[in-house]
């Protein structure tokens, strides 16, 4: 596999493009990029600098974190505060990113986006506003975990790192979810999967596939 050195700047600008290129014609729509990494990997940088590659194109954005969808902690923690298992399969909310994020960018939505539901440091709802997309505009979702669940991505990006910078970048409170990045590894392939690979071992020098063939 071959990896190009590239900076985040450069690489959201050559994501922008790629994004802002005409489409098949017709009435415009949501275009859909989601942004796959371990929380270590800083998903969020690329989506801050994708975002704002968009906007300086003219191109509506709205960003969302798959952090805003947790289920509740009497759920996520139903089989103890550090269950692999749970984690992988319970802890987000995937049917609420279905209707809430991605059935309104369907063709013929609403356009009106909940950009997050729930708070896991106060363990309630976050009441926040719907936000309002306009055709045309991009949404951009990013966190873990995303690849696997057949969400309707127009650009899918992974973020990867390897086994030990994963480990020396995880808070060690959060370590006990390593072996649930291995598995998903493994069993969803996300190196493969994506669009696009990122190797961000070190954060300041990133490297990327770019976009790869279909």
């Amino acid at each position: 596999m071959k990896l190009e050195a590239i900076t985040w700047q450069r690489m959201a600008e050559r994501l922008a493009g790629h994004l802002d290129a005409p489409g098949e014609g017709g009435a415009p729509t949501w275009r859909r990029v989601g942004i796959d990494g371990a929380p270590a990997a800083g998903t969020g940088v690329l989506a801050g600098e994708l975002a704002e590659a968009l906007r300086v194109r003219g191109r509506s954005v709205l960003v969302v974190a798959a952090g805003g969808f947790l289920r509740p902690a009497s759920l996520r923690f139903e089989f103890g505060r550090e269950d692999v298992d749970a984690y992988l399969g319970g802890w987000y909310d995937t049917g609420a990113l279905w209707r809430e994020v991605f059935a309104p960018t369907d063709p013929g939505g609403s356009g009106r986006v909940l950009p997050d539901l729930w708070d896991p440091v106060t363990d309630r709802a976050t009441r926040s506003p719907y936000t309002e997309l306009p055709p045309g505009g991009v949404l951009i979702v990013h966190g873990p975990l995303l690849l696997g669940h057949w969400f309707p991505f127009d650009l899918s990006v992974h973020v990867s790192l390897s086994a030990g910078a994963l480990g020396r970048r995880t808070d060690p409170a959060e370590r006990w979810t390593l072996p649930a990045y291995a598995r998903y590894a493994r069993e969803v392939g996300p190196e493969s999967a994506a669009d696009v690979l990122v190797r961000a071992d070190d954060p300041r020098h990133p490297a990327w596939t770019g976009l790869r063939q279909p």
